[in-house]
């Protein structure tokens, strides 16, 4: 079976920080587990480094906006590698490839009759003598009331046009901008209402878009969909390849949906991979839910792409410390400094064990530095420990061969279907939540059996309880291989075996090696320490 898995591409005019991970963990996760389970993965990602963000910050430093892009490129390909996160192409907006992937879907929608021009009102600043991008506009949204860019209300998720805001006015110099005609490609959206419609009743009947998006896209449908301008006067992005439209750019919107096309043709596979009987899974914030469930699905559709989005995964936002993550008031956990100090499973886990995946999730220092020294260090790194520093000190690290009872290899083969079921339905939370209710089992189990009596009263016994208590642990590292990758491997290292398929794994003589904790207590000083951090970046 054919597995596509597109994550969402952050911006990069800053760095990563929680809610981007967040968001973006679950598509890790599937990878992982569909590759364990022996299927054909190709999952894609990278860069978006077309942005208008990208463009204030170069203006805001006085540099040029590639210097940018390239900085924050470098710096996302870092962080994702030390968070295990497993791309098979981790691309950027402004290479060759995407432009060039991006120029021929434009010129199949414009050839195919459902791109046309359209003189229209846009926002002109003139004490910036310019144009100005949706992003630069600023606002009231006409839907909430709250504060808004020209693109897209962050509080309630309406896709606007600039000349929606009520009070607008320049990001750059402040002023209040004029309106002036101008011409633009548009793309005729609303031809898909129909189509849109029949993937949201065809996801709702199984299941395989989250709430959010099934909500919000219904939203507007009610609405009806509405033609949009697919081109925009920027001064970075792909250049429009239409005649009289050359010193225009394609719109963010439309261009950065089709970088999950130009980075899986990156990929030698991409021919045998890319067709209908592929199983699609989109995984964003919510933010991004339109741009999934009803603008990518009519470009594919329009561009006789036969990949429309199966499995749409949207998380909510996560917050920090009861307030919402804001970049430009560095109220934000940033990766960078956060894997200077922590072990990137511990994120992996908080952030899955407390996905945002029905509704806002709380990331809280004193809630992290608790989960990790609880459940990571003292329920599953704990078992571990316990059961191999028996073995090691009582047996010199070897155990011949036993037979697990019936039992335990029939609770371990339904947890592996179970767990299954849970990450293909991307219900990760639970899935997490169930390997370690069986983990808390195992230590009562332990406790329940004392070896350190049967040592002493039936060797044979004793043998028996420690090598099912390794059975089972061979069995959790590799159920958490996709969650936890990095504590999983340091468990098959002393075992020694190789990381292993998805399924009840059979073992043979046990002969561990460098037997050492899988995690480390962190002092719950960290906690006053982060939070002053907090306090002093406001400051």
């Amino acid at each position: 079976m054919n597995i596509f898995i597109g994550g969402a591409w952050v911006y990069a005019n800053g760095s990563l920080h929680i809610g981007h991970i967040a968001s973006l963990l679950p598509g890790d996760i599937l990878a992982r587990y569909y590759r364990q389970k022996g299927e054909n993965v190709l999952y894609v990602s990278g860069s978006d480094c077309n942005g208008t963000p990208i463009a204030v910050k170069a203006r805001k430093e006085g540099v040029k906006a590639s210097s940018i892009a390239n900085r924050y490129h470098q710096e996302f390909l870092e962080c994702f590698n030390k968070l295990g996160f497993s791309y098979d192409v981790y691309s950027r907006t402004d290479s060759h490839q995407h432009h060039e992937v991006v120029q021929k879907t434009i010129i199949d929608l414009y050839d195919a009759g459902y791109l046309y021009p359209k003189e229209v009102e846009q926002i002109f600043c003139v004490g910036c003598q310019q144009f100005l991008p949706d992003r630069f506009v600023v606002g009231i949204c006409p839907v909430c009331k709250s504060s808004a860019r020209g693109d897209q209300c962050d509080n309630c998720s309406t896709i606007l046009d600039p000349l929606d805001l009520e009070n607008r006015c320049c990001s750059l110099c402040g002023e209040r901008p004029a309106v002036k005609m101008t011409k633009h490609l548009y793309f005729a959206l609303s031809q898909f209402q129909q189509h849109v419609e029949t993937l949201v009743e065809k996801a709702q009947k199984n299941g395989s878009w989250r709430e959010n998006a099934l909500s919000l896209t219904k939203r507007y449908l009610k609405e009806r969909l509405h033609d949009r301008a697919v081109t925009r006067d920027l001064p970075i992005g792909v250049q429009v390849p239409v005649k009289g439209f050359e010193d225009k750019k394609i719109y963010v919107w439309v261009e950065a949906v089709i970088g999950y096309l130009s980075a899986a043709k990156m990929n030698e596979k991409f021919d045998a991979f890319w067709n209908e009987e592929t199983v699609s899974y989109y995984v964003h914030g919510k933010d991004n839910i339109p741009f999934h469930t009803i603008i990518w699905p009519a470009i594919l559709h329009a561009s006789q792409q036969h990949t429309a989005p199966a499995h749409i995964v949207s998380n909510e936002y996560i917050t920090l410390e009861k307030k919402k993550v804001s970049t430009s008031n560095n109220w934000a956990v940033w990766i960078p400094e956060f894997l200077e100090v922590y072990d990137p499973d511990s994120l992996r886990y908080f952030l899955t064990i407390n996905a945002p995946e029905k509704k806002d999730a709380d990331f809280s220092w004193r809630e992290f530095i608790y989960s990790h020294n609880s459940e990571l260090l003292g329920a599953y790194g704990n078992f571990v420990n316990r059961t191999f520093k028996f073995i090691e000190k009582s047996y010199d690290g070897h155990l011949k061969v036993k037979k697990p009872s019936v039992d335990l290899e029939s609770e371990i083969t339904a947890l592996f279907f179970d767990v299954g079921i849970l990450i293909e339905n991307a219900q990760f939370k639970l899935a997490l939540e169930k390997i370690f209710y069986y983990i808390r089992k195992a230590n009562k189990f332990f406790d329940t059996k004392e070896p350190w009596k049967q040592i002493k009263e039936n060797d044979a016994f004793c043998q028996q309880t420690l090598w099912e208590c390794s059975f089972i642990i061979v069995n959790i590292a590799t159920l958490l291989t996709p969650f936890l990758p990095f504590s999983s491997e340091k468990v098959f290292q002393m075992v020694g075996i190789t990381p292993v398929k998805w399924g009840v794994q059979e073992m043979t003589d046990l002969k561990l090696t460098n037997v050492s904790p899988l995690f480390q207590r962190i002092d719950d000083q960290h906690v006053q320490h982060e939070l002053q951090k907090l306090a002093d970046k406001q400051s």
